[in-house]
C-alpha cells in the first residue's frame, strides 16, 4: 500500500494545532451534473442509506441518480447567490470568524479551516493543507448539534479513511456531539428572542430538526433523544411551557417511516386546531441551506397558509452570528484543554539536538 507521504517536513517549522469545522456538503453549482456527481456521494455513504449494497447500487443508479438530479438542481438554483451555495459561504465565514476571535483571544500556533463530507473542499484537499502548515494536533468539530451514526458518525469514517492512508497521523479530538451545550443553547434562544422583539411572538415555536428512518432510532441512534433535548433546554432558556412549542421533523426521503412528528403534516394540521401564526427555528443546523431555506423558509410555508394559517416565519440559523461564534470557540476551547506546542524557542533546540543526532531535516 502507498500511503501519504510528508516528504518536505522540516524539523524547525513550529508545530500547529488544527480546528477543523465540517458539515455536510453542498453541489459545486446548481446544475443536473453536479447534483449527480454531488447526490452519488452523498447517498452511496452506508451510513446514510442502510440497505444491503446491490439492491441499493440499482435503486440508486438506475432510478434516483436518473430522475433526482435535475428536480434538485431547480431547488439549489433558488438557493444558490452570486456568493455561491449558501452552506458553502456560511461555513467560510464561520471558520473565518473563529480564526480570528481565537487569535483575538490568545489563542497561539492554531490553524482553522473547514471541510464538508460530500462535495467540496474534500477532507482529503483540506487536510493535505493543514498538515503542510505544521498541524500535528488536529480537533475536529462536526457542526451538527445532535449525534447521529448518519451525521457524526459519518464525518469520522471519512477522517478515519483519510487516515489509514497517511505515514504520519496527528493526536486527535473528536467532538461527536454538543445538544445540551450551554452557550450554544443560549445563542439559539438569543436568537429566537431577537426574532420576537422584531416581530413580536407566534402562537406556536416549531423547533424543526433534520429526519432520520425511524429505524435508526430502534437500533440505537440517539438522534431523536438529543434533538427532544436540545428542544427541551431552549425552550426552558425561553420560558415557554409545554404548550407554547413543539418539536418536529423534516426532508424524509423514500417510503418508509421517519421519525415523527413530520415537520409538513404537522403544519398542514395546525390551523385546523386553532394555530394561526407559527414561527419556525432549526436547531440542528448550524449554518443556513437548501433544507432551510427553500424547503422551511418556503415550501412548507405554503403548505401552512393553504391550510388556513395566517402568518408563518422561518428564524433564519445561527450561522456566523457573534453569539454562535462565541459558542463554538468556548466549545473548541474546553476540548483544546491541556493540549500544547512547543514554543518557538523549544522547537529551534530541538531541531538542533536532531540536527547533532544526524537526523534527516
Amino acid at each position: 500500500m502507498r500511503y501519504i507521504n510528508t516528504p518536505n517536513y522540516d524539523h524547525k517549522q513550529n508545530d500547529k494545532i488544527g480546528i477543523l469545522l465540517t458539515n455536510l456538503g453542498t453541489p459545486d453549482e446548481p446544475t443536473p451534473k453536479a447534483l449527480k456527481r454531488y447526490l452519488k456521494q452523498f447517498l452511496s455513504d452506508p451510513r446514510v442509506v442502510e440497505v444491503p449494497r446491490l439492491l441499493w447500487w440499482l435503486i440508486l443508479n438506475c432510478v434516483i441518480l436518473q430522475i433526482r438530479p435535475r428536480r434538485s438542481a431547480k431547488a439549489y438554483a433558488t438557493v444558490f447567490t452570486e456568493k455561491g451555495s449558501p452552506l458553502l459561504f456560511n461555513t467560510q465565514a464561520q471558520s473565518d470568524a473563529i480564526a480570528a476571535q481565537l487569535q483575538q483571544q490568545g489563542v497561539q500556533n492554531v490553524v482553522v479551516d473547514f471541510a464538508m463530507r460530500y462535495g467540496n473542499p474534500s477532507f482529503d484537499t483540506v487536510l493535505d493543507k493543514m498538515f503542510a502548515q505544521g498541524v500535528r494536533k488536529l480537533l475536529v468539530l462536526p457542526l451538527y448539534p445532535q449525534y447521529s451514526g448518519s451525521t457524526s458518525a459519518s464525518t469520522f469514517d471519512e477522517l478515519a479513511a483519510n487516515f489509514m492512508r497517511r505515514r504520519w497521523l496527528p493526536d486527535l479530538r473528536f467532538i461527536s456531539h454538543y445538544p445540551d451545550y450551554a452557550p450554544f443553547i443560549r445563542a439559539a434562544a438569543e436568537k429566537i428572542r431577537q426574532h420576537w422583539q422584531q416581530h413580536g411572538q407566534a402562537d406556536k415555536l416549531m423547533l424543526s430538526y433534520h429526519g432520520i428512518p425511524k429505524r435508526y432510532l430502534l437500533n440505537g441512534d440517539p438522534y431523536h433523544c438529543e434533538c427532544y433535548k436540545t428542544s427541551r433546554l431552549i425552550a426552558e432558556e425561553l420560558g415557554l411551557s409545554k404548550d407554547q412549542y413543539l418539536t418536529t421533523f423534516q426532508s424524509r426521503f423514500g417510503r418508509e417511516e421517519w421519525l415523527k412528528p413530520y415537520t409538513d403534516e404537522t403544519l398542514k394540521a395546525l390551523p385546523a386546531q386553532g394555530v394561526k401564526s407559527v414561527q419556525v427555528f432549526c436547531p440542528g443546523f448550524a449554518a443556513d441551506c437548501l433544507e432551510t431555506i427553500e424547503e422551511i423558509g418556503e415550501e412548507n410555508k405554503e403548505y401552512f397558509l393553504h391550510a388556513g394559517g395566517e402568518r408563518y416565519e422561518y428564524i433564519t440559523a445561527l450561522n456566523a452570528e457573534p453569539a454562535h461564534i462565541d459558542a463554538l470557540c468556548q466549545l473548541i476551547k474546553d476540548n483544546l484543554h491541556g493540549w500544547q506546542v512547543e514554543a518557538d524557542a523549544q522547537r529551534a533546540v530541538r531541531a538542533e539536538a536532531l540536527r547533532a543526532e544526524k537526523y534527516p531535516g
